[in-house]
């Protein structure tokens, strides 16, 4: 599959989410999505991460965007991440990676030698008409969702 560029149609998917309910991409056409995809939830760069978007979420909601954090944890470990630290984002289960692989960050990567298959931290802005308009790869979260708010509002 090919890398994903800007003004391509944003893949969509339907996941399991927190509280029990879903998420899924075309249900928000019309609107502007943030969705990011982030290795594992209770690690520090992930967690780190879902706090920055959750301080900026009014700002945000002003521009009528919603966030969806995306991992392959379950739903019931994102209901218990989102408690643990007050998350205001949304959460999709990408359980079987699928997700994951449609927008290209399913990837291989090395820890000490060892090779496997993991989430590259990445973020798409998806605009009104379901048309990326953003693309942050191997995001480094420090400063990253006010970078991506930046982008929103200039939708």
């Amino acid at each position: 599959m090919s890398e994903l560029s800007l003004g391509d149609a944003a893949p969509d998917f339907d996941l399991e989410s927190d509280g029990g309910s879903r998420v899924c991409l075309s249900a928000l056409k019309g609107k502007p999505v943030v969705v990011y995809f982030y290795p594992k939830d209770n690690t520090p760069g992930c967690t780190n991460e879902a706090i920055s978007f959750t301080q900026l979420i009014g700002e945000f909601n002003k521009l009528g965007v919603t966030i969806i954090g995306v991992s392959p944890d379950s739903a019931k470990k994102h209901d218990n991440f989102i408690a643990k630290y007050n998350l205001a984002v949304r959460l999709g289960a990408d359980t079987q990676t699928s997700t994951a692989q449609a927008y290209g960050v399913w990837v291989e990567k090395s820890m000490y030698g060892k090779k496997y298959m993991g989430v590259e931290r990445a973020t798409f802005l998806v605009d009104s008409d379901g048309k990326i308009a953003g693309i942050w790869r191997k995001v480094k979260v420090p400063g990253h969702a006010e970078a991506v708010l930046d982008a929103a509002r200039s939708l």
